[in-house]
């Protein structure tokens, strides 16, 4: 009798916790997260490398606004794994990180709360960022972004 009810409460237990850890718990003080792509209805801008210029569309998202209001924008970029050039900010913006799964030629994203990273190559990721836009065509990127180090100004389409 004292083991079926011993069975009984573990059994009971294990279901209760299994319930509890579903996909759409959420602990206080992480941000929410989210799979699905931003709306890329957002405003238009400008990334100029040198002497060239790619025209990037923004997400219609919290990050993308508060990005928006720092521009016009210009910062060296670090190169990094040879697929992206990054950029910490001064002071944080809203997040909303999600897996994207893969990374896109052209993709603009925030790692953390303040890493601004252009993406130059497309690749697998189990990182987390969130989406702040993507360049509309990536035709001579890579080769404009180079191997090293990079000068890149920001700047909202007039």
């Amino acid at each position: 009798m004292n083991y079926s009810l011993v069975v009984a409460f573990f059994i009971s237990s294990l279901f209760a916790s299994l319930a509890s850890c579903g996909e759409n718990a959420s602990v206080s003080g992480n941000p929410k997260t989210s799979n699905s792509t931003p709306d890329l209805k957002g405003s238009q801008m400008r990334i100029r490398v040198g002497s060239s210029t790619f025209t990037a569309t923004l997400y219609d998202n919290a990050t993308a606004t508060a990005f928006k209001a720092r521009l016009p924008m210009t910062v060296r970029m670090t190169e990094l794994n040879g697929n992206e050039k990054y950029v910490d900010l001064s002071g944080n913006l809203p997040v909303n990180v999600s897996n994207p799964g893969t990374i896109q030629n052209g993709d603009l994203m925030l790692y953390g709360a303040n890493t601004l990273v252009l993406f130059y190559k497309a690749f697998s990721t189990s990182y987390r960022y969130t989406k702040l836009g993507r360049i509309n065509d990536t035709t001579g990127l890579a080769a404009t972004l180079g191997s090293g180090s990079v000068t890149v100004t920001f700047e909202l389409e007039r």
